[in-house]
């Protein structure tokens, strides 16, 4: 039998070795030992000593010459079974084909807590532009994609509840919780949400939902670009088009049942 404080030990170290693989999702792609403990609030020893067992795994590598950790070879066949499975791959050449016909980068995300977690990115061919890439988080009540995947929540108001602090990112960021639950509710009515410039000045974004067969979110789908060239007549000219590829998409998902995208996390008993 193993002791509960073992448990909790082994836990932990899972954890923190989690806490340093997911330090490379954004950012450069290879960083020292002293700014993956900075990072991940480890100290150097804990740090290291978790990183030389996920280097024995091929899960981080290490260059000896520079003395940097990135990720590890073993970590691509992963990723690429994960995006298979889930259907991320499967809908990449219909979020291709919207950035192609709108010329703006186009982003397939899914809540995360407090966050929205980018799956795709396609970025726009314009030099001016805005991009996000795969990995990348942002705050799930300053996002197009956050507001639809709240709004078509099945309990939208418990969703808003949970959300960690809605702290103010520019002029204009919602950060009154009544506030956003009425910019919920218009957006459960039209169907669409839009980030005005509430998280980044001058890049708007309209995001609508991937819907399940009974009419809950699971994912968004978004269209972002400099606020110069998303205004209101463009984005109600582009809506057609990222509806439908909305749709595309829940079809495509759809079709992998259990194995597709879900937003509801499951605990696993303890």
């Amino acid at each position: 039998m193993v002791a509960e404080g073992a448990r909790r030990t082994g836990t932990q170290a899972v954890e923190r070795a989690l806490g340093l693989l997911r330090s490379f999702e954004v950012g450069p792609p290879t960083r020292s030992l002293s700014e993956l403990a900075q990072l991940t609030g480890l100290t150097p020893a804990t740090a290291h000593r978790l990183l030389r067992a996920l280097c024995r795994a091929d899960l981080v590598s290490h260059d000896r010459k520079t003395e940097r950790y990135g990720l590890g070879a073993a970590l691509v066949p992963l990723g690429s079974r994960a995006a298979d499975v889930l259907g991320v791959s499967a809908v990449r050449p219909m979020l291709d084909s919207l950035a192609s016909t709108t010329g703006e980068s186009v982003n397939l995300g899914v809540r995360d807590g407090s966050e929205v977690l980018v799956l795709l990115g396609v970025p726009s061919t314009q030099s001016l532009r805005f991009d996000q890439a795969a990995g990348t988080r942002v705050p799930v009540y300053a996002s197009a994609m956050g507001k639809v995947l709240l709004a078509f929540d099945p309990d939208p108001d418990e969703a808003v509840r949970s959300v960690h602090r809605l702290t103010k990112l520019t002029e204009w960021t919602i950060t009154s919780r009544s506030t956003l639950s009425s910019v919920l509710e218009e957006t459960r009515e039209q169907g669409w949400a839009i980030n005005d410039e509430e998280r980044e000045p001058y890049v708007r974004t309209v995001a609508v939902p991937v819907r399940s067969a009974d009419g809950w979110a699971l994912a968004a789908v978004a269209v972002q670009g400099p606020s110069s060239r998303m205004t209101d007549d463009r984005i109600k000219a582009l809506l057609p088009s990222l509806q439908a590829t909305a749709a595309g998409v829940s079809t495509s998902l759809s079709a992998l049942g259990p194995r597709g995208l879900n937003p509801t996390t499951t605990d696993l008993p303890t």
